[in-house]
């Protein structure tokens, strides 16, 4: 019967394992199960050493961090700005990539939430794509302008840095070495000595629109209607010129400049008209950040039927560009991971830049945590299947828009250190406190009892007990307030997984006691026949069985009856078989004469056929062990007594016929009642007693 359940419990487990490696296998998109792609990552890291953290310094600075949000959650305070705190981590790792990595989630974060019913509505309102697009606008900018201060002060003498400080001179020196003198194909129109066109791009590419206006009113009597397009431009709203004075500037562009040898003058114009979209403008946006906050600036929102194809470029069709026309081939993605993640999150793809980081095995650290940011701030479009891809898209979702697993991210990320840190794995499972999979479980309590069961830290995860009964709280009474419920949900994990013994004391530390002896029958019913030795599954059963015995009597705790019978009757078959093994005949007699299990007269033969009907399985199947020992015992004390007939006087001749008599009269007693029993004995056990029976005849 036990054999039989184990056996289950295995193939229950199997499957859930068959489903964690598909998982595994599906975890990088459509063509992970193309087997020949080198360069396809595993996402099943190699666990160190046992005994040994297999989280690096990396993973452990963000881990603190989590460590520290999470406290201020559980202790009921406001949680603090969980950007902030991994920002700040990022700046301890000495990795200029990783720093601007946070800054530009810092920067691409900071939006006013949409109010909506859900993330997806949100994410595809006008209002907050917006946001995006400026915000992103300005971490471009700021770039830049960085930028232009470096490669200023590191060329201070050919820079010629002078003047009032701000960005006017900073772009003015900026271009004394961007520039070549002369400059070919710019306009001759000049300020100071450069280019006109060439100061107002760089200006707004610094994001100073002040320093841009500067340049056009010392330029105007060269700029023509120019300065009044950009001096609505430079007081409008969001950057956007009104919609005729935007046909004007199309216009303009398309009779005049179309043809230009000014590549700076038809970039300015492209940006003001968002026109000619299909111009990359390579000889001014020579990198990818630049080509970037060109495309960005002449992105529409608001619907505009008199625009043509040409001069239109929505913010979903500038996604589908970088992701699927481009696509990482284009980008060198796997050379430059930082660069094409810049390009995706800028462009508000998250979650198809969170699902390309984490496919770098050095990098999947940063993208499971810009994955928290903004999971807690209810910006990440979740994919509603806990089976689905890494990545995925969905139907009745715009076809922009693609869907993150983040349940499997965070599980994904967590099982390499799950065996050697628990209590950090622990904190990262929290964040799905508030997720249900496709069964409607709860994801935290899922993983807490596969944590628990993998990790075997049952102590120092759920709390154990003390001699007098009270439990010693664990890492989880942190996190939850019903521990109860979460420790028997473990409970009940490791008992569908055969693991009776890690069950029954879950069990017992939940206060389910019927559970615990249930269980315990369970665990001694193979064992009570065996021979006790040191160290052996019996001793290690006996005693937990007797700890439990002793502590439920002195505590008075009350079992089902049938399970608590049961629990006590196998202890004293333990102590019968102990007696027996040891060769104790006549005790082992006694406490079998006592247990009143089987019949020792013809008399008792049918009350106790009755009475093995209520008996439970775990007592039926040792029936035939004890049948066996009783009847060696009787055989046992019969060859004593023939020994002793022959030196006996002959006054106590007739006392010891009389016993012999009444040993046989036992044996056939045992052998009529196994064969009355409603229960399937062996042939062999049956051969047994008969074959003794007759030598006692």
């Amino acid at each position: 019967m036990a054999e039989e359940y184990h056996r289950e419990s295995m193939l229950v487990e199997w499957e859930q394992v068959k489903e964690k490696i598909l998982h595994t296998l599906l975890a990088s998109g459509e063509d992970a199960l193309d087997f020949t792609q080198e360069s396809e990552p595993s996402y099943v890291s190699e666990a160190g050493p046992p005994g040994r953290s297999s989280l690096d310094s990396i993973e452990v600075a963000y881990a603190r961090q989590i460590y520290v949000y999470n406290e201020k959650i559980v202790n009921g305070h406001l949680p603090p700005s969980l950007v902030d705190l991994l920002a700040t981590a990022a700046e301890q790792m000495d990795d200029k990539n990783v720093t601007e990595l946070w800054e530009m989630v810092k920067r691409m974060t900071d939006v006013q939430l949409v109010p909506a019913t859900d993330t997806l509505k949100s994410r595809t309102s006008m209002e907050l794509q917006l946001a995006f697009t400026r915000q992103a606008l300005s971490f471009l900018e700021q770039s830049y302008k960085n930028f232009a201060m470096v490669t200023v002060f590191g060329n201070l003498q050919q820079a010629q840095l002078g003047g009032v400080p701000g960005t006017y001179q900073l772009v003015r020196s900026f271009l004394n070495i961007k520039l070549p003198t002369p400059a070919h194909g710019l306009q001759e129109d000049e300020i100071d000595g450069h280019p006109v066109w060439a100061l107002i791009y760089y200006c707004m590419r610094c994001g100073d629109l002040i320093a841009a206006m500067q340049v056009v009113n010392q330029a105007q009597h060269h700029l023509g209607e120019f300065k009044n397009w950009f001096q609505e431009y430079f007081q409008s709203d969001y950057r956007r010129l009104s919609p005729s004075t935007e046909n004007k500037v199309r216009l303009h562009y398309r009779r005049a400049l179309r043809g230009n040898t000014d590549a700076y003058k038809r970039a300015v114009y492209c940006i003001l008209g968002r026109c000619d979209i299909a111009d990359n403008h390579s000889e001014v946006a020579d990198k990818t950040e630049d080509y970037l906050w060109l495309k960005l600036n002449q992105v529409c929102f608001e619907e505009d039927s008199s625009s043509s194809p040409q001069d239109r470029l929505t913010l979903p069709q500038l996604q589908k560009q970088l992701l699927e026309d481009y696509g990482e081939a284009h980008f060198a993605a796997t050379q430059h991971p930082f660069l094409y993640f810049q390009v995706l999150f800028l462009t508000a793809q998250f979650e198809a830049a969170i699902a390309f980081l984490f496919r770098m095995e050095r990098l999947r650290c940063h993208a499971l945590h810009v994955a928290l940011v903004l999971y807690e701030m209810k910006l990440l479009l979740k994919s509603s299947g806990h089976t689905a891809q890494l990545l995925s898209q969905e139907a009745g979702d715009p076809p922009f828009i693609r869907r993150l697993n983040f349940i499997r991210l965070l599980m994904l990320y967590t099982r390499k250190f799950e065996p050697t840190d628990p209590r950090e794995a622990l904190q990262y499972f929290y964040f799905l406190r508030k997720e249900e999979d496709s069964q409607g479980e709860n994801v935290f309590l899922r993983c807490v009892s596969e944590l628990v069961i993998e990790s075997r830290e049952f102590d120092m995860l759920l709390g154990r007990l003390e001699r007098d009964g009270s439990r010693k709280p664990g890492v989880i009474d942190k996190f939850a307030g019903d521990t109860k419920s979460i420790i028997s949900n473990v409970a009940s994990v490791a008992e569908s997984k055969g693991l009776f013994e890690e069950a029954v004391k879950l069990y017992d530390l939940a206060k389910n006691s019927d559970k615990v002896l249930e269980l315990m029958n369970r665990l001694l019913c193979p064992v009570v026949s065996q021979v006790n030795a040191p160290q052996s599954n019996k001793e290690r059963l006996r005693n937990m069985a007797l700890s439990i015995a002793e502590r439920y009597r002195s505590q008075g705790i009350s079992v089902e009856k049938s399970i608590d019978s049961t629990f006590y009757l196998l202890l004293d078959l333990i102590t019968f078989f102990d007696e027996y093994h040891a060769g104790n005949v006549d005790r082992a007699f006694d406490i079998i004469n006592r247990l009143k299990i089987v019949p020792l007269t013809q008399e008792n033969v049918k009350e106790r056929v009755a009475a093995f009907k209520s008996f439970s399985e775990e007592i039926r199947h040792n029936l035939s062990e004890v049948l066996l020992a009783t009847m060696n015992i009787l055989f046992a004390q019969y060859k004593r007594l023939k020994s002793t007939n022959t030196s006996t006087p002959a006054r106590q001749q007739h006392a010891l016929e009389d016993r012999g008599t009444q040993l046989r009269a036992q044996a056939r007693a045992l052998i009529t009642f196994a064969g009355m029993i409603p229960y399937r004995t062996s042939g062999d056990t049956n051969a047994r007693l008969v074959q003794m029976e007759v030598l006692m005849n």
